[in-house]
């Protein structure tokens, strides 16, 4: 029995590796599709970048957009999966809860179009306005709290680190949609009027990215200082 183990070990340290790096690689395709396809369009018009990046969804190019979107939902997943099995947080804590719903609300965003305001308001365009919500409020808050016990961890400390300041970075970001929102509740100004929106949610989306991508590294990291699955990682005395 005890001459099987090293090899089951090497064989759930091989899936691990495996399932880190694709998940990493996803995240760095979806930034390759979505980007890509900024960078083509802008040859056209720089008129797109004023709009939303789901407004890809009601166009020819939605195929891009939905691999694209899809592609981050499955790394953000795997990346997830890596992080709890080495015992950076449990399934149930609220970080890993917040980076389950950022995948959630990014599936929602594929799955429900927003409004053609071609055609007027629908309920799937109330839907992707919600999911989209859930995933930008989700993804800072998952990253700050995963990140946050660990910053001072010898080891893990500086991937901690860099994961929460993107989170900071990402919640940062986001403020300029709630200004908005506050001044269509005090004004009654149409909140997407208020800012140019196209442009605030292109740099919160690129924030957030980078921020699971950062997550991605620390478990790709994790991924090859492998330990017994009984054997979980934890934060040092002083991380807390």
């Amino acid at each position: 029995m005890l001459s099987v183990l090293p090899v089951v070990l090497t064989a759930n340290t091989a899936r691990t590796r495996f399932v880190a790096l694709a998940g990493a690689a996803a995240v760095v395709l979806t930034v390759a599709l979505v980007g890509g396809l900024d960078l083509y369009r802008l040859g056209e018009s720089t008129r797109h970048l004023r709009r939303t990046i789901s407004e890809y969804a009601l166009g020819p190019y939605r195929w891009v957009f939905d691999t694209g979107v899809l592609l981050l939902v499955a790394g953000s997943v795997a990346i997830l999966a890596v992080l709890v099995r080495h015992g950076v947080a449990k399934w149930n804590s609220v970080g890993a809860v917040a980076f389950g719903a950022w995948a959630v609300g990014l599936t929602l965003v594929v799955i429900f179009p927003k409004n053609n305001w071609a055609i007027g308001p629908s309920m799937s365009g109330s839907i992707h306005r919600f999911g989209s919500l859930l995933a930008f409020i989700a993804l800072p808050i998952a990253a700050t709290l995963l990140a946050r016990p660990w910053r001072r961890d010898p080891v893990w400390g500086a991937h901690a680190r860099w994961t929460f300041r993107f989170g900071l970075l990402s919640a940062l970001a986001f403020t300029p949609i709630l200004y908005a929102i506050g001044v269509n509740a005090v004004v009654g100004t149409s909140w997407w009027r208020v800012i140019p929106l196209g442009y605030v949610e292109r740099l919160l989306v690129l924030t957030e990215v980078v921020a699971v991508l950062v997550a991605g590294v620390w478990a790709v990291a994790l991924a090859h200082r492998p330990t017994a699955p009984d054997q979980a990682y934890k934060p040092s005395s002083t991380s807390l």
